[in-house]
This record gives structure tokens, sequence and C-alpha cells, in this order.
């Protein structure tokens, strides 16, 4: 079982090496959470209409261009936020006009930012540049 246990450790050390030193996924993720606070800070701050899934976009690609860490925590910070709003909505605590279909483009617009493309897709007319 330690034999086991040695070589499992080894060939992590070895597959997470050969990608990036060995701390730096942490500090992605850690760094990519802060990008996605952020981008939720802004959102909260602009008030804009029709501009959530620009947000959405916009922390999921920042995270994610810190590196894998990054993209892990885009993906789990977002998988959370949207599973949270659908128990919220099954209880109905409040009416928060979060259906099925909102939570679907929040997803779509989350992968697009994941996977690289630009945010800006999502920007809606008139959103002060400062975002």
């Amino acid at each position: 079982m330690k034999l086991f246990t040695s070589l499992m450790f080894c060939s992590l050390v070895l597959g997470v090496s050969s990608q990036m030193t060995w701390w730096s996924f942490p500090k992605e993720a850690v760094e990519g959470a802060g990008d996605m606070w952020r981008a939720y800070s802004d959102m909260r701050e602009a008030n804009y209409k029709n501009s959530d899934k620009y947000f959405h976009a916009r922390g999921n690609y920042d995270a994610a261009q810190r590196g894998p860490g990054g993209e892990w925590a885009a993906r789990v910070i977002s998988d959370a936020r949207e599973n949270l709003q659908r128990v919220t909505d099954f209880f109905k605590f409040g009416d928060s006009g979060h259906g099925v279909e909102d939570s679907r483009a929040d997803q779509a617009a989350n992968e697009w930012g994941r996977s690289g493309k630009d945010p800006n897709h999502f920007r809606p007319a008139g959103l002060p540049e400062k975002y």
C-alpha cells in the first residue's frame, strides 16, 4: 500500500511539475477568486441593466487567464453561485427572476469567458468604459 501511495504521489508531482511549479495552482486559484470577486463587485456597482452576462464572462475570463488554478476557481465559484440560485428559487426566497433559462445563459457566459473568448461579446451598449 505504501508503494502504491508513493507511486501515485510521485506521478502527481511529476505531472504537475511538468506543467507548472507545485505552488502555482493554489496561487492562481486565490488570484482567480479575486478576479471573480472583482467582477461581482463591479456588477453590483455598475447596477446596469442587462449587464450580468458580461460580468459573468469577464470574471471567468480574468480568472482563467491566471492558469489552471484560476480556471478551477472560476468553475467552482460559478457552479456554486448557480446552484445556490436554484436552491433559493426552489424555496422562493424572494423574487430573483432567475429561472432555468437564465441560469443556462449565465453558465454559457461563464464557459465563454473560461474558454478564453472575449467577454465584450456580452457587453451591453452604454455600459461605462470603467467596466
